[in-house]
């Protein structure tokens, strides 16, 4: 697919969960569309409740990952939340971070950067800032960050090398990121892979493990980690929207696999 297309249908499916309730989105990663209306973002997402700065206006349940858990953020520290959302992982960077820090939501979705907007202006913090940018060109300046978070976006982006390099680009010497995505383990069946709702469903965007790996290390980061990894288990009857039953079985015996996982790394 072209990228502008994909970026296209991308920013429409998270506009339309920005303006559903948190009652009807919460289980599903587009449920006002068919894309994907029987996914239970369930199996993906993270429970953020128990952790200090949480606010739940602020979880629409569309990561896949705890980025903050091994962010090493300290009090004073400026933080950068590519595709922030509604500000979930932002609001916990900012108990982290403390009142002297800083933290910096970028957004694709203009309805997402109001929500987080609005979501922060009810606690009257003022060393919160929601902006909307691309990931590929960041509207930041160099070396601005300490530290880098993200959680299941940076695989929706259709040049993954560019995204990392702007990560690159917007940590100072010194700094780091941690990150949660998608990747896979072994080949997807084509139907599956090419299939644009399923896309922006998170899924089909997804590199090999070992190619995201690549990805990072070419942008000159070193010490990459990762810190955290998960199966993802998507119930035979929403993988057989896309698929045939006897691809779907060669799929399962391949030990294939998609899989949540979080990924340290180093600038030095």
């Amino acid at each position: 697919m072209d990228p502008e297309e994909i970026k296209k249908i991308v920013k429409e499916k998270y506009s339309q969960i920005a303006k559903q309730s948190k009652e009807n989105g919460q289980t599903s990663c587009c449920d006002t569309t068919e894309c994907c209306s029987e996914t239970d973002y369930a199996v993906i997402s993270d429970d953020y409740s128990n952790l200090q700065g949480y606010q739940p206006e602020a979880d629409l349940n569309l990561g896949c990952g705890m980025p903050t858990e091994f962010a090493k953020i300290n009090p004073g520290d400026t933080v950068v939340d590519l595709g922030s959302g509604a500000g979930n992982d932002c609001f916990v960077a900012r108990s982290l971070t403390g009142d002297k820090g800083k933290v910096i939501g970028i957004d694709m979705t203009e309805e997402m950067v109001e929500k987080a907007i609005m979501n922060a202006g009810k606690l009257n913090y003022k060393n919160m800032e929601f902006m909307l940018g691309e990931i590929e060109d960041l509207p930041l300046s160099n070396g601005i960050a300490d530290v880098v978070i993200s959680n299941c976006v940076l695989n929706l982006v259709p040049d993954k090398v560019k995204a990392f390099a702007e990560v690159y680009r917007i940590l100072r010497k010194g700094g780091h990121f941690c990150v949660s995505d998608v990747v896979l383990k072994g080949r997807l069946p084509e139907n599956l892979q090419k299939d644009a709702e399923m896309y922006a469903g998170c899924v089909s965007g997804a590199l090999q493990m070992e190619e995201y790996l690549s990805v990072i290390r070419i942008n000159g980061f070193s010490n990459v980690q990762i810190k955290k990894q998960k199966q993802i288990q998507i119930p035979d009857e929403v993988l057989l929207k896309y698929t045939f039953r006897q691809e779907l079985s060669e799929f399962m015996e391949s030990g294939t696999g998609i899989f949540n996982i979080t990924v340290y790394g180093d600038r030095l």
